[in-house]
């Protein structure tokens, strides 16, 4: 495990009531679809937490069962969550387990029958941050990576994330993850609307405008971004829902999953689901 310090025993894994905290072991959990219908497609997802803790039922389970039932396989990453205590540098430690997570996947995608170009990822809020941080960062892998595999995810789904580190910024998000009083340089790096180049994968943004947690500000930004960077890309705002809905948002009769679906058939990263 790179980037790690011999664990505290007072620093002990919970999981309670579909929340995780004092993560310092990286997991991922295989999600399969019914046999028969597996279409190759795969989904690597990350829950949300605020880098303090991971949602894995709401913005995990739940999540991977709902591609699941598209013909998806779903893999949920348990990652590190940002301490001093557990590594040399806290700042590199969640994307170093979500690059390994992608570069597990494509590395066994045909012994699991995946397509190694059809590896696409999820996060939501801070999860959602990670990921951004993923699919913008991607050049500079940060883990043992011998065999030279891409970590560039091949598609994105971004559900009320945190993208940047500036005055839009979910601060708890922030501080846990730079510190309480980074360098400009590391706001800079970590603000991922500043990173979107022509080469991001094609990405879904989902937000809703009445969120008072991560502002609605941060997909418009990263939707911008992408735009005049000419990557494909979709948005979709809900007038109501606030923040950490999950797989459905209670004020909208609308299922995002939808959305999700028709998005990636149209965008050939799946095909015409069940």
């Amino acid at each position: 495990m790179p980037n790690s310090k011999a664990t505290p025993a007072k620093y002990i894994e919970k999981d309670e009531n579909g929340w995780a905290s004092f993560v310092s072991v990286p997991t991922i959990i295989p999600y399969l679809p019914a046999k028969g219908t597996a279409n190759g497609t795969s989904i690597v997802i990350f829950p949300g937490g605020g880098y303090s803790g991971l949602s894995m039922e709401n913005e995990g389970s739940s999540i991977a069962k709902a591609f699941n039932q598209l013909g998806v396989t779903a893999f949920i990453v348990k990652y590190r969550l940002p301490s001093d205590e557990i590594m040399p540098d806290k700042t590199i430690g969640p994307l170093q387990d979500a690059q390994q997570a992608v570069l597990m996947v494509r590395k066994n995608a045909v012994k699991w029958g995946l397509k190694t170009d059809k590896v696409g990822i999820i996060g939501f809020s801070a999860g959602g941050h990670l990921a951004s941080t993923l699919g913008t960062h991607f050049e500079k892998v940060l883990v043992d990576n011998k065999d030279n595999i891409s970590a560039r995810p091949d598609f994105m789904l971004l559900l009320y994330p945190v993208i940047s580190f500036g005055p839009q910024a979910h601060v708890g998000s922030r501080e846990n993850l730079i510190g309480k009083t980074p360098a400009e340089g590391l706001v800079n790096l970590y603000s991922n609307e500043k990173q979107v180049t022509a080469n991001t994968p094609p990405t879904l943004l989902v937000h809703a405008e009445d969120d008072d947690v991560v502002p609605v500000q941060n997909s418009l930004m990263f939707y911008e971004a992408l735009l005049n960077a000419r990557v494909k890309t979709e948005m979709h705002l809900y007038q109501e829902g606030g923040h950490g809905f999950g797989l459905n948002n209670s004020k909208s009769k609308s299922k995002w999953m939808d959305w999700a679906k028709n998005w990636m058939i149209e965008n050939g990263f799946c095909p015409t689901a069940p």
